[in-house]
């Protein structure tokens, strides 16, 4: 391990936190920052996919599972105007899935929207419940209907949603061959998946069909494939160092913490400093949520400079 430097300041900081131990093995501390400019919504890389977009995305999926979230249950206007917020602010990465029904809402925030501009992401559910059985055919029909729904002519990532299992990589095989020639085809710009193990972040790792994974990181363990981040953020370390994109997501833990103000504050910072992670989404429910996290990743930018 190489040697950090620990000023008295941050190791107190990190006490108070509960959290100094992060201290002696966190790039966080002891790596050259990844984001020179502090403007929250630079525009970041993601990996060697393609994909460019801006380093905070807004996820649609609060609270969500069975085709219903925070923003379908809420009147559709309030959802909308929001979603329209975040793209006046800037934001330009908005992240779906089958299982949050968020699609529709998507569609008609669009229609404000410069599609070029955006990359729209949406995820297709393998696995049993949350969906109807029926609606479970192979990923060339289930992307046209994405399509359909979103009311656009491609997208720009398709992943495969939620693998815990090890070998995820051989029986997702046969939709992971579509969803490359749907990529040659120009219906889709890039493949990847969501994971939720530690198993199938590394069969990720291993495999180059992923362009672009999402990984679930915060310094607390919360809602993550592991409750001691270090051996989450290794893999992490590797993902990026293999150039597939990497996209950061429960920050707040799933929100168990998002009434926290310093701890809020302290896992942003922790995330971004990784060196590794390329983007972020959070899961937005108003306007006064994205100018808020706008501002403390702003200063987590400044803090890291």
């Amino acid at each position: 391990m190489s040697k950090i430097n620990i000023d008295r300041r941050r190791f107190i900081g990190a006490l108070a936190l509960g959290t100094a131990h992060l201290m002696f093995e966190n790039p966080l501390y002891g790596r050259a920052p990844r984001f020179t400019s502090t403007d929250p919504l630079q525009p970041v890389s993601l990996g060697k996919s393609g994909l460019d977009t801006t380093l905070i995305g807004f996820g649609t999926g609060v609270w969500a599972g069975n085709r219903s979230s925070f923003l379908t249950r809420q009147e559709k206007d309030k959802s909308i105007a929001t979603l329209r917020h975040a793209y006046e602010r800037g934001i330009r990465m908005f992240d779906c899935a089958d299982t949050y029904g968020t699609h529709g809402i998507m569609a008609e925030a669009m229609k404000t929207m410069e599609r070029e501009q955006l990359m729209v992401s949406s995820k297709i559910w393998t696995r049993r419940g949350n969906i109807p059985d029926t609606d479970r055919p192979d990923a060339n029909i289930v992307v046209d209907r994405f399509r359909k729904e979103l009311e656009t002519d491609y997208l720009d990532l398709v992943q495969i949603h939620c693998m815990v299992d090890p070998d995820w990589t051989g029986s997702m095989r046969k939709q992971m061959d579509i969803l490359e020639d749907l990529k040659a085809k120009g219906i889709i710009r890039a493949h990847g998946v969501s994971v939720h193990s530690l198993d199938a972040m590394k069969a990720a790792l291993e495999d180059p069909w992923v362009d672009v994974i999402h990984v679930r990181i915060n310094p607390y363990g919360i809602s993550m494939d592991k409750p001691e981040p270090e051996e989450v953020v290794d893999v992490i370390h590797k993902l990026h160092a293999s150039g597939k994109g990497v996209i950061g997501m429960k920050l707040v833990g799933n929100g168990e913490f998002s009434n926290e103000s310093e701890k809020i504050d302290h896992s942003v910072r922790f995330v971004l400093g990784l060196g590794s992670v390329d983007m972020v989404i959070v899961g937005f429910e108003n306007g006064k949520q994205v100018d808020n996290y706008m501002e403390r990743t702003e200063s987590a930018l400044k803090s890291l400079s």
